[in-house]
């Protein structure tokens, strides 16, 4: 365990230090570059790079190796800066459904200080409209069957590959572009990249927060960087074939698959679309090692065990990990009894923590029934009585209170919540109402305020890692 100040005395076995109030991670420190003129994908490109294939379209087979990856990279970035004009600062919108493609298009816009923001496929054209007047960006990346719901003097690439039929279904917006050409021009060689500082924004994924109201999320490049330091750090992560399961409109979908997996050389299968028996297919066909899951599709796993096991060939998959909700000892050791040799982990987190908050990360930390594990690396963590703003202690319930350097800024031009959420010592307000036990382990009691769902999406800020 690292502390930030030497005369702090904490407790080694809780993290809890008495002077302060506060509890410190007993994960090992955060490594972060010293450049302060970083950009994430550069931070990203720069790692060893272990793996082959980095991306898999589960439904086609084809295949985006790490070297095929980071030329793309390059020339969609080229074709952005040269030809459609974006710059630094410049808004771009993702409304796509899961593709091996997402990941190129986000690492090239955050590349020269653009902006990636992305939208729920399953919205109407007026949620999106409202979105697009709140994020106002310069281009947008979709499909042609996706085109109709934006407004038509916007400009638009195309993520599909191009024919009459797809042109005519975008005839109501601009199309500046088609992705597939875009990857296959060679590079001018004149680029010149703009400056990106850490502090500069480079992601603005729409959030419910705290209230259940969208806000844009506001993610600089410092925030990304430290989320992919904290998961190449993570040993487990390496050399691994993730099925990506969930939608990578949302926070962890783009995180943890257009970015950390690219950064720890993982291979990752991508489904368009989640169904149960696609996902199991995924695993018998790919030899995939690790699925991220919720609760739900946690449980649809165990009542439907025996049927699976005998369709599907799963032996190669190792390990789940599950969030959303803490697991109960019996669904637990339930899915351990059908699924003997695949170990169970689970894992906090919010869209304004970047991936940063608990987990488990071994066998034995599993252990500690109903915990959503110890805190992440460079994560400090308060708990705080709602009344009367109390800090408590060990074993002590309260609202969890975060902080570190994955921790936002705030919400895109909306200061009230920002400063409802984030007080001015830096320090997220999650809603989330916990305790911290003497081992140090974080467990999620309840909600302090419930939130809903919609279009059989959960809109709410925590999610699985």
């Amino acid at each position: 365990m690292a502390y930030p100040e030497r005369d702090l005395i904490v407790d080694p076995r809780s993290g809890f230090c008495k002077s302060n109030s506060t509890f410190y991670s007993k994960r090992n420190p955060l490594c972060l570059p010293p450049n302060p003129s970083l950009d994430v994908t550069t931070f990203i490109s720069s790692q060893p790079q272990r793996g082959t294939t980095a991306f898999i379209d589960a439904s086609t087979g084809h295949r985006l190796t790490f070297s095929d990856l980071w030329r793309v990279v390059d020339r969609v970035a080229d074709c952005l800066y040269h030809e459609v004009g974006i710059r630094r600062g410049d808004v771009v919108l993702i409304l796509s459904p899961n593709s091996i493609y997402i990941p190129v298009v986000c690492l090239s816009v955050m590349s020269l200080g653009a902006v990636v923001t992305t939208a729920n496929t399953l919205n109407t054209s007026g949620e999106i409209s409202k979105q697009i007047a709140q994020s106002n960006p310069t281009l947008v990346f979709t499909t042609s069957q996706l085109a109709p719901k934006l407004a038509a003097a916007i400009s638009v690439v195309l993520t599909d590959e191009e024919d009459e039929k797809r042109v005519e279904l975008t005839s109501g917006v601009r199309v500046v572009g088609i992705l597939s050409e875009m990857m296959k021009k060679e590079t001018s060689g004149q680029r010149v990249r703009d400056r990106v500082n850490q502090d500069d924004t480079a992601m603005m994924l729409y959030s419910s927060g705290t209230t259940g109201t969208s806000k844009g999320v506001i993610s600089s490049h410092g925030n990304l960087t430290a989320y992919v330091a904290k998961y190449i750090d993570d040993k487990w992560k390496r050399d691994e074939i993730f099925v990506c399961t969930v939608p990578m409109f949302h926070s962890f979908g783009l995180l943890a698959f257009a970015m950390g997996s690219v950064a720890s050389g993982s291979t990752v299968v991508i489904l368009r679309r989640f169904g149960l028996d696609d996902m199991m297919q995924a695993v018998e066909k790919y030899k995939a090692t690790i699925l991220s899951l919720a609760p739900p599709v946690l449980v649809a796993m165990i009542n439907g065990a025996d049927q699976l096991k005998a369709k599907y060939d799963l032996t190669s998959l190792r390990k789940v990990r599950c969030g959303g909700a803490p697991l109960s000892k019996e669904v637990t050791d339930s899915f351990l009894e059908k699924y003997p040799t695949v170990d169970i982990f689970q894992g906090y987190a919010l869209t304004e923590s970047h991936g940063s908050g608990a987990s488990t990360e071994s066998v034995e930390e599993s252990l500690k029934y109903g915990a959503v594990g110890l805190l992440s690396s460079g994560i400090e963590a308060r708990i705080v009585d709602p009344e009367t703003g109390r800090v408590m202690g060990v074993n002590q319930p309260g609202e969890l209170w975060l902080k570190g350097p994955s921790i936002s800024k705030g919400y895109f031009r909306n200061e009230e919540a920002t400063n409802e959420t984030i007080n001015l010592e830096g320090w997220l307000k999650t809603g989330d109402l916990c305790y911290i036990d003497e081992d140090g382990f974080l467990f999620v009691v309840d909600r302090l305020k419930e939130l809903i769902k919609y279009k059989g999406y959960q809109v709410h800020h925590r999610y699985v890692y």
